[in-house]
Parts: structure tokens; sequence; C-alpha cells
């Protein structure tokens, strides 16, 4: 379906509007188009089946079921779920907010916020492809021990209070009086209600981090990167992980600008690092979540998540 999107938004810019498809502003403007498209339709999709979902499915036992485990459990479960889904760190915000509407513990939302963007089925087949059977196993372990880490470390800080966005309580679920078919049709307007509501909240922050990453990702050239975050220095991570961070990127698509980097003399760990940075962390992707959840929250996730990449960079410098 991705691909589907990804041909329309090409035909757009480059066919029907006729801009150069080599060109800064035309991959500007393709990647806009089609990361809106492909949010939007996320967004209001799974909203919608979460909170109708909600409606029928008793989501408060899941709930109590993952918080009266192992403290550990629900976090690698998320963690492993966030591998299956093909999402980059915008497109798996529609689910987290899927989770957050059905009350899963906060830190167990963060893990598979984190988790998904990092590593999937494509971005495994590609790792192994460029850097062989070790670097992919590595970067599979991190990447969860980061996504698990980091969720147990916001789980422990008790911040649901700062959760912006209204969870509202299902309707009907007790109505007897009006017969199956009534009913469902007025979960399914209820469920469709709540999803416009949370639309409206945050299409505008949608929006603009979308193009925020498109600027990026169409005007800042490799050598840009490979001048400052290159070359054999203790602080080439944490120059990375910085520069990293403004931008916005699936790992698929990082993966190539990755082993062009490593053959102008970038080290690999500074490498991943860059790519778990702009992958795992964007701008576009803050200002999404500002619509949803506190300042004091956003930093707290991007301090913790950028902390663990930043440690990750260092022992893969050391070890390979």
């Amino acid at each position: 379906m991705f691909s589907l999107w990804e041909s329309f938004s090409a035909y757009i810019i480059f066919e029907l509007l006729d801009f150069d498809s080599a060109s800064h502003l035309g991959k500007a403007l393709h990647f806009f188009l089609f990361d809106t498209i492909k949010i939007f339709v996320l967004l209001i999709a799974i909203v919608y089946a979460v909170t109708l979902l909600r409606s029928y499915f008793p989501i408060e036992r899941v709930r109590d079921y993952i918080s009266g485990k192992n403290r550990i459990v629900g976090h690698i479960f998320a963690a492993l779920f966030g591998m299956l889904t093909p999402f980059c760190s915008c497109s798996a915000i529609p689910l987290f907010l899927g989770f957050l509407q059905a009350r899963i513990p906060l830190g167990v939302t963060f893990s598979y916020l984190i988790s998904a963007p990092l590593s999937d089925a494509v971005v495994i087949a590609l790792l192994f492809s460029l850097f062989g059977l070790k670097i992919t196993l590595l970067y599979i372990g991190f990447s969860l021990t980061i996504a698990i880490v980091a969720g147990l470390i916001i789980g422990s800080l008790k911040l649901e209070k700062e959760v912006l966005l209204e969870v509202k309580a299902t309707c009907c679920s007790g109505t007897q009086e009006v017969n199956n078919q009534t009913l469902f049709k007025l979960k399914m307007s209820n469920a469709w209600n709540d999803t416009m509501d949370i639309f409206k909240q945050i299409y505008l922050y949608v929006i603009v981090g979308i193009a925020i990453g498109a600027f990026i990702h169409g005007y800042v050239p490799t050598d840009f990167i490979t001048k400052y975050a290159g070359g054999d220095v203790w602080y080439a991570p944490i120059v990375a992980v910085i520069m990293g961070i403004p931008m916005y990127s699936s790992a698929a698509g990082m993966l190539p600008l990755i082993e062009v980097l490593t053959q102008k003399g970038m080290l690999l760990g500074t490498a991943l690092s860059f790519m778990m940075a702009v992958v795992a962390l964007s701008l576009p992707e803050a200002m999404i979540l500002k619509k949803v959840l506190s300042t004091k929250l956003i930093v707290i996730f991007f301090t913790t998540v950028g902390s663990a990449i930043l440690f990750v960079g260092f022992i893969f410098n050391m070890i390979l």
C-alpha cells in the first residue's frame, strides 16, 4: 500500500506538476506529499479501529494483565511488536495514540514508539546485505534494548499526567434497550466522532512536522554530515546524534546513506548512531507529539533515547 501512495505522490509532483525528480525541491515536495498522505490515512484508520474495538474489547483486562506481569514483560512484547510494524517515527504515532486511548501503560507505549522505527524486516534484510550477520544481530539487540530500557525508565517516572490527549470513556457498552445493529451503528458513529476530534487536534502539527522533515530530506547534503561527524575522533557519535535528531527518515531509507557515509570514512558505530537518531527521534516527530504530550515528557523521551543511542554508538566503535 505504501508503494502505491508513493507512486501516486511521484505522479502528482513529477508528472502533473513537472518538478525535476533530481532537484532538491522536487525531492522535498515528493517526500512531503507522500508522508502527509501516509500519516493522515494511518492516523484516521488506526485511531478509529482502536476506538471502535475499545467499545467491545475489555481493554482494561489487557492493561491489568500487562501491569500485573513482571515489569519487563509488557515492554518486551511492545518492543517486539514494534519490529513487526513497518513504520517510521511519525507513522508510528497513530498506533501510539491508539495505545494511549486504550490506556496501555505509558512506559509500554513508549517501548513500542521507540522500537517501531528502528527495525523491521526490510531494515534487517538491508543491514544483512550491506554489513553482514554480525552487525545485523548487534543492531537488532541494541535496538530492542534501547526500546525496553527507555520504556522502563519513562514508565518508572509516573508521568501519566503529562499526557495531554483526553482518553474518553467507551460509550454504550452497557446499553440493552437497542438491538445489535443499532448499537453497532452508534458505536461506529461515536468512534468516528472521537477519531475526528483527535485528528482536528493534531493535523496542523503533522503538516508542519512533515514540512520540516521534507526540507531537511531534500536539502541537507551527505558531505555536510561527514564533514562534522566523520573521522576517528571520540566525540563523533555525539555530533552524529545531535545532527541526526532534527532530521527525519525511515531506517530503510537511511541505510543507503549509511553505506555512503562509512565509505567516506565515518566509523560504523557513529554512522549507526546517526541513523538511530534520525529514525527514532526527529523534529517532525516532536512537533506532532507536542499536541499530545507535555514538553516535559517530550524532553525526557528525547533525552533518554538520545543518551541510549549515544551509548550504543560508543559501544559499536569500541567493539568493531
